[in-house]
């Protein structure tokens, strides 16, 4: 069983995530993990998928469906990510919109080894608003990386609030 990593990009049309996922099940791909979304009318897939074709046999599978789809082997060993002990955050920024928001924020945090596990951004008229999934290692000061992201939003005339994560009950 091979690992790959599939992109999917085209203009969204109702069905289109059912004919991209029915179209891979169609040859006995599985999909592990997966992120969605709508991008300026775009739906924007990023998806992987294990099984016995090869990236250039998912691209063929794919490729009636009036999409971009890029596919790439993945070596299912690697794993990146907080180590055991980390701890998830929710940071959110609310502000102007400007070049560099994203670097300056993601900049902060990986200065002090965090990683971004999730982000959306979306800008409203002249409002840019950013929410992002992030762990932090466990022996992080978040106290001091809190008033870094402070200095951080100043700098950007933008408010930023970093939360932890809150436990989902089932």
């Amino acid at each position: 069983m091979g690992l790959s990593a599939v992109t999917v990009l085209g203009v969204d049309r109702p069905g289109v995530i059912a004919a991209v996922t029915g179209s891979l099940a169609d040859c006995g791909a599985n999909i592990q993990d997966s992120t969605m979304t709508l991008l300026g009318g775009h739906v924007a897939m990023m998806l992987l998928v294990s099984g016995d074709l090869s990236s250039e046999q998912l691209v063929k599978q794919l490729d009636t469906l009036d999409l971009v789809v890029t596919t790439s082997a993945v070596d299912a060993r690697r794993h990146f990510g907080c180590q055991a002990g980390g701890l998830g955050y929710v940071l959110t920024l609310h502000g102007p919109d400007r070049p560099g928001i994203i670097s300056a924020v993601s900049g902060a945090l990986a200065s002090v080894g965090g990683n971004i596990t999730g982000m959306s951004t979306r800008l409203t008229g002249r409002l840019y608003v950013l929410i992002a999934d992030v762990d932090i290692p466990e022996p992080v000061n978040v106290a001091a990386l809190m008033c870094d992201l402070a200095v951080v939003g100043s700098g950007l005339d933008s408010e930023i609030t970093f939360r932890p994560v809150e436990p989902d009950l089932l």
